[in-house]
């Protein structure tokens, strides 16, 4: 039987805050808004349109922080003990998502809940209830990682029937990151390296298949190879950011000044946000923005080498488990702007436009926090 510690008074605390992580994702926060107002401008209407996303991503901002400190706030022990509920509580929202009359679809695809203004993305939640899930379990039995079922079947069950949901959305990318950040976590806590190779093998054969019997994603891998083969159809997308990041050259167009934003590059406030910036601060201003997400991430996952230091497995287990999640995703997003994968929808953390995407992002960074409470205070200086 589960049992979980309800909040008390004494339940939330005022969380000790890592000033360097605080400091980077403050400054991708506040780029965020500055690029996703540029980008609305060119797709929304002009500046009054451009205000209303601004709005709307600025609310988001401040329900992500809120709901962050709440997590920061939040012993460690809640998370563990909240896990399984989680998963469950995820695993409904997914099958509801898929039933016809509540899911919402837009451009083919049922991913999301309405809820009064506005929509909830359950997979982005699914997430990381699973880097949750995964900590736990690999922590709970880190004595028999040498066990096939232990390392391998059991934690696929779990995320395969996870990823059977997804694919019905159909959410091939999220899928992706899930699998990867798990295989991640496999690693990291000790599976046997030919496990894992097998894993690689099963889960690379499996998105072929995906791929080859669907013939929308066979189509983007097709024009992906050569976008310039049909440039005003199954390229588009991708040709248009090959314009926006080649026209920034080294040092950008300039703020605002973005032609391929104005209906040219589609979905250029999420999908397509590294292609605004590099077409508006140039080279320069990708590799600021790769140096923030490299600052945050390496506080990430010092957070978790000091927890690991401490004793505090399933928090270095959790932090692990989040790096590799922002630093997955993040790849994924630039590889597709940049031309490297076929296109995905993606969003950048921190970043994107995007109502949930941008939650469970203060989700996952509070709950990095309350890891953050449990290190000894002289490691917090460090």
């Amino acid at each position: 039987m589960i049992s979980i510690t309800l909040p008390s008074r004494s339940f939330l605390r005022m969380p000790a805050l890592d000033p360097v992580l605080v400091l980077a994702v403050a400054t991708l926060l506040s780029l965020s808004m500055v690029m996703v107002f540029s980008a609305a401008i060119g797709t929304h209407g002009g500046v009054q349109g451009g205000f209303v996303i601004l709005v709307k991503h600025s609310f988001s901002i401040v329900l992500a922080l809120f709901l962050g400190f709440v997590a920061a706030s939040v012993p460690l022990r809640f998370w563990r003990q909240a896990n399984r509920p989680l998963l469950g509580l995820s695993t409904v929202l997914l099958v509801l998502v898929l039933i016809p009359g509540i899911g919402h679809e837009v451009n083919g695809s049922t991913r999301w809940l309405p809820l009064g203004l506005m929509r909830f993305q359950p997979s982005e939640l699914v997430k990381v209830v699973t880097v949750l899930f995964l900590a736990d379990h690999f922590v709970r039995n880190s004595e028999s990682m040498d066990s096939f079922r232990i390392s391998i079947l059991e934690p696929a069950f779990v995320i395969g029937m996870l990823g059977v949901l997804l694919l019905l959305e159909p959410d091939l990318g999220c899928t992706a990151v899930i699998m990867m950040t798990s295989v991640g976590l496999m690693y990291l806590s000790g599976t046997r390296i030919r496990y894992i190779f097998g894993a690689i093998v099963v889960a690379v054969c499996a998105v072929a298949v995906l791929i080859i019997v669907e013939p929308y994603r066979l189509q983007r891998v097709l024009s992906f190879r050569d976008p310039w083969a049909d440039p005003f159809d199954t390229g588009f997308q991708l040709v248009q950011a090959l314009i926006a990041l080649g026209s920034g050259e080294w040092f950008g167009v300039g703020l605002g000044a973005s032609v391929q934003k104005l209906f040219y590059l589609p979905h250029a406030s999420n999908d397509f946000i590294v292609a605004v910036i590099g077409e508006e601060l140039g080279l320069i201003g990708l590799v600021a923005l790769l140096v923030l997400y490299g600052l945050m991430l390496w506080r990430i996952f010092d957070i978790a080498s000091r927890a690991a230091d401490a004793g505090e497995m399933f928090g270095a287990r959790v932090c692990q488990g989040i790096g590799l999640l922002v630093v997955l995703q993040a790849i994924f997003h630039f590889a597709v702007n940049l031309g490297l994968v076929p296109t995905k929808g993606l969003t950048l953390p921190l970043m994107s436009y995007g109502g949930s995407s941008m939650l469970i992002n203060g989700l996952a960074l509070g709950i990095v926090l309350s890891v953050y409470q449990c290190l000894p205070q002289r490691s917090k200086g460090r």
